[in-house]
């Protein structure tokens, strides 16, 4: 009879101590999630405004001590520039939409009737049949406190971003007193590094990958005569930061509205068809030859970390889920207890390139007969 495999008390306490904190992080999180969302979004955006500053210093001729204000500067205007674009965009579609309304009921009931016609239904319901049984006040008011809480949240990002950049001077202060030994603060700074490195080589590969995916959308919704072309191709650039689900409204928002303005399904068509192939070709050739080292995650948990922040923080949790396995990954990763969850964490089993004592990990791991590590070099700005 096979013996049963027995853990050792304190291996047992230890798991189970993690997981109460790990439950208990998770509620504190849920629970000030009000507080804390803005905060994160303002973290993220002094990534960004380093990432920024040190790319002006290097290809710019433009002195040091005004690369942090040009950084901040661009970054800010960014932000500010995306809300306005997109309560543009929607009130110019919604103007729009009102103003065709006699036209768009119509043509909804005309979809509704050849779909039923497929199906041989002699006698398919109009649009207005299928809203009454929708509480329409009710989502109207819903996205109307949704709308609120944007423009609240972008106050408390702009004020948790002026003290974030205000304790930046005493960053290094502290990081000295919080680890006065050397090799501990090298130690600190080298899991830094990485995790900022992460986030950019994150931030750097969605935004180039969102550009090209915009340039051939645009192109398509200009060919057919898709009213507000630049709107929706700003809202294909926003949602790709989201994973699966942006790649989704990316995909299926514009043909769908193609639905509405046009009589014929022919530009709906081409829209659909063209969307799909571009999103396919970037996000199974050109997007992962590109992301290389930077986001050495598990792509279930991409999808777990999505609807765990999405669940959590809403819309900004989703922005923000990628981003934050990364770090979480590159965190645990450094120490001993839990680099097990940043391995379960990762694509490939390495959380990080080269350990810091690269030569005396490889001779173990020969004597271990574990196969070397693939060398993807230390975090640098642009990646991890």
């Amino acid at each position: 009879m096979k013996l049963p495999f027995v853990l050792p008390t304190s291996t047992v306490s230890r798991n189970a101590l993690v997981c109460l904190a790990v439950v208990a992080t998770g509620a504190a999180l849920y629970w000030l999630r009000d507080i804390l969302t803005p905060l994160a979004m303002a973290i993220f955006l002094l990534i960004m405004i380093d990432g920024v500053k040190r790319w002006i210093e290097e290809k710019t001729p433009l002195p040091r001590r005004f690369a942090g204000a040009a950084a901040l500067a661009l970054v800010v205007l960014g932000f500010f520039a995306s809300i306005a674009i997109i309560i543009d965009g929607a009130a110019g579609f919604f103007g729009q939409a009102s103003g065709v309304s006699t036209s768009i009921g119509p043509r909804i009931d005309q979809i509704i009737a050849d779909v039923a016609g497929l199906f041989g239904i002699t006698t398919p319901p109009t649009a207005q049949d299928l809203l009454n049984g929708v509480d329409v006040r009710g989502y109207i008011g819903a996205a109307a406190v949704q709308a609120q809480g944007i423009a609240s949240g972008a106050f408390f990002v702009l004020v948790y971003l002026g003290f974030l950049i205000a304790s930046q001077s005493g960053f290094r202060r502290k990081i000295v007193a919080m680890f006065p030994d050397r090799k501990g603060r090298d130690e600190a700074l080298e899991v830094f590094q990485r995790v900022r490195g992460g986030v950019e080589g994150y931030l750097w590969v969605q935004t180039v990958t969102g550009a090209m995916i915009c340039v051939v959308a645009w192109i398509l919704m200009r060919a057919v005569g898709l009213q507000n072309a630049e709107f929706w191709t700003f809202v294909i650039f926003v949602v790709g930061f989201i994973p699966v689900l942006g790649g989704a409204v990316a995909g299926l928002a514009p043909p769908l509205f193609a639905l509405v303005q046009f009589e014929s399904y022919w530009p709906a068509a081409i829209l659909l068809i063209g969307l799909q192939i571009i999103l396919f070709v970037v996000g199974n050739l050109i997007q992962p030859r590109m992301q290389g080292d930077n986001q050495n995650i598990d792509p279930v948990v991409v999808l777990l970390s999505l609807a765990l922040w999405g669940k959590m923080w809403g819309v900004v949790g989703m922005f923000l889920s990628t981003p934050l396995a990364v770090m979480a990954m590159a965190i645990l990763a450094e120490f001993k207890g839990s680099r097990w969850m940043a391995i379960l964490l990762s694509g490939d089993g390495e959380p990080y390139a080269e350990p810091r004592n690269s030569t005396s990990e490889k001779d173990a791991g020969k004597s271990r007969d574990v196969p070397p590590r693939r060398g993807r070099g230390k975090a640098s700005p642009g990646g991890s």
